[in-house]
């Protein structure tokens, strides 16, 4: 290997390395390793900063404010609120909600599909009685799918569109990778909605509540001159057992107590540690006069005249509240909120509420002024729990929204505009006609993604310039030496799909569509097939939470644990290959 590699390889096992651990955000990772390669003198100092104008990061930034406005205008809950049914069975139900999914992650941020529909998706489950953790991961693993369709349906497409412009002169167009990407989503949709479901744990036992989704673990504080001083904490397990509310320990003087803490004698200022769904804590509380454990913030809250509203928010790996408490993050004096309770995965937290670390996939119950839930959640970059109620009340917005985007789509699909100018054109346009506000255009924008893309494109352009994605691929040509050609493909996927089920799917695409170039020239057939591998495989990240930002913001709601996602996902990945494959070898013939 030459110096060049040696220095690339490096940088992009260092990337790969911090990404596993996840210590460090993904965008900082590949900021730090480009700016380390121009240090190096493995980028060049005029291509440092190339990927931020690229199509491909251009495009992903573009399809969110779309989305955005597509969510804002009504029209896509419009349809969710039509079709959904809770009296459906549970098949039925997955495979209308997972339909409903893939068609609209074929056409927006997959992420937001699954935003929207969640909410949905659970108030349907606690209607019919049952648990929401059956429906959430089928509901994911199928917003993945339907992003296989598209150009626009999920960045890998969006990528490996760019590099076969690059490589062979032409990009993909919006429907090229439909016959393979709809095939397989079609195929993974069967099966998780016939099978997968029925492969997911289930832990609920009959007589329990519906699921550890409605359980926080949350504080109470004992007022002054409140009638339960001097009493044991043990002899308020009547009235929490009346209301469904688990005694778990108190809070004296700043210091925790659990266990023995039963025996001890209540005085003013005790914080109370209690696990409870948000009625039952409400119950509980009134019950006895307690207070919120935020005292001070409460009374200013009531003081405003407004009244309170409690919500549940989930968290997503980019919420603004990730890596920080709520007091570090001022949520009391920047939003005059009280964060109540925290549900992580069905494990007890046991350190004080407002002072814990926010992970994603966390479930937070907030006490938020009146009507304000919505701005509140917005700012905090999480996702509602319950059914935000839109009402459309301006039809020809709706149907506004829907005709510009689709007008956007067939021009680009015919060659008539530029995708990216055609997605332009759009967000012009819905900002013109109010759909979405000015003031909102930039908060939409998933900038970690964005820079994570512009860092890592200069950082993939300088391997392959160095050679080292031709070493690569002729590594994996001797290692499938005397194999036929559909063997290589589908050692190319796997290889691919593996690196996606552990590593941000842009990350993977990156790396890996140059090699399947490579590895076709060396092969002398077509490097379509080898493309259109990776772009099925990078997308196929079903494994783990880890690997797709859908699988991580189901982990709190669904109450899944890590091994969980293997169980459904390894026997899709293994259809994802067995239904790709073949369609590749006939639609893009080697």
């Amino acid at each position: 290997m030459t110096t060049d590699q040696i220095i690339l390889f490096s940088l992009f096992g260092g990337v790969f390395v911090l990404l596993l651990w996840g210590r460090f955000r993904y965008d900082l990772v590949a900021f730090t390793a480009l700016m380390l390669g121009v240090v190096l003198g493995v980028v060049d100092t005029k291509n440092a900063f190339s990927g931020f104008g690229h199509p491909a990061t251009i495009v992903v930034a573009l399809v969110l404010v779309v989305s955005a406005g597509l969510m804002r205008s009504g029209a896509v809950f419009l349809i969710t609120r039509t079709l959904v049914d809770s009296a459906r069975g549970l098949g039925s139900h997955i495979a209308l909600m997972g339909g409903i999914g893939a068609v609209l992650s074929a056409f927006m941020n997959n992420v937001a599909a699954l935003a929207l529909l969640m909410p949905v998706d659970i108030q349907t489950a606690r209607k019919a009685g049952r648990s929401p953790a059956l429906s959430l991961m089928p509901l994911s693993f199928a917003t993945i799918l339907g992003g296989m369709a598209t150009l626009i349906g999920t960045p890998p497409n969006i990528i490996i569109a760019a590099i076969r412009g690059e490589a062979v002169g032409e990009p993909y167009k919006m429907f090229d990778f439909a016959p393979v990407g709809g095939i397989t989503a079609i195929a993974g949709l069967i099966f998780v909605a016939l099978i997968g479901w029925r492969l997911i744990p289930a832990r609920d036992d009959a007589g329990k509540k519906v699921s550890d989704l409605d359980s926080y673990i949350a504080e109470l504080t004992v007022p002054a001159e409140s009638k339960l001083i001097d009493l044991r904490l043990g002899e308020l397990q009547e009235e929490a057992d009346e209301a469904d509310v688990a005694l778990i320990g108190l809070i004296r003087d700043g210091k925790r107590r659990y266990g023995a803490a039963r025996n001890t004698r209540l005085k003013a200022s005790d914080t109370l540690i209690i696990e409870a769904t948000p009625d039952a804590l409400d119950e509980f509380r009134t019950a006895l006069n307690l207070n919120f454990s935020d005292e001070k913030r409460e009374e200013h809250l009531k003081a405003a005249g407004e009244g309170l509203d409690m919500i549940e928010i989930v968290v997503p790996e980019t919420g603004r509240i990730v890596g920080k408490s709520a007091q570090s993050l001022g949520l009391a004096w920047r939003q005059g909120s009280v964060l109540m309770g925290i549900s992580r995965n069905g494990r007890r937290i046991t350190s004080q509420i407002r002072r814990t670390e926010i992970k994603p996939g966390d479930i937070l119950l907030l006490l938020v002024p009146k009507n304000r839930g919505n701005d509140v959640t917005d700012w905090l970059g999480c996702l509602p729990l319950a059914d935000k109620g839109y009402v459309v009340t301006d039809n020809k917005k709706v149907w506004l929204a829907i005709g510009l985007f689709g007008a956007a789509v067939l021009a680009a699909s015919l060659g008539v505009i530029y995708l990216p100018v055609a997605l332009g054109i759009v967000v012009v346009a819905y900002v013109l006609t109010k759909i979405m506000p000015i003031s909102e255009l930039y908060d939409h924008i998933e900038w970690p993604v964005v820079v994570l893309l512009g860092s890592m494109i200069p950082l993939g352009a300088a391997l392959e310039d160095a050679g080292g994605t031709k070493l690569i691929a002729d590594s994996l040509i001797g290692l499938t030496a005397g194999m036929p050609a559909w063997a290589v493909l589908t050692v190319l996927m796997i290889v691919t799909m593996s690196l996606s089920d552990v590593l941000n799917n842009t990350a993977t695409t990156i790396v890996a569509a140059p090699v399947g170039i490579q590895m076709a020239n060396s092969l002398n057939v077509s490097p379509d097939p080898f493309l259109m591998a990776v772009a099925v495989a990078a997308s196929s990240a079903f494994l783990t939470p880890i690997g797709h930002k859908n699988n991580t913001l189901i982990l709190g709601p669904g109450g899944y644990r890590f091994g969980d996602y293997w169980r459904i996902g390894l026997p899709l990945e293994i259809i994802v290959v067995a239904v790709s494959v073949p369609a590749i070898l006939v639609f893009w013939p080697l």
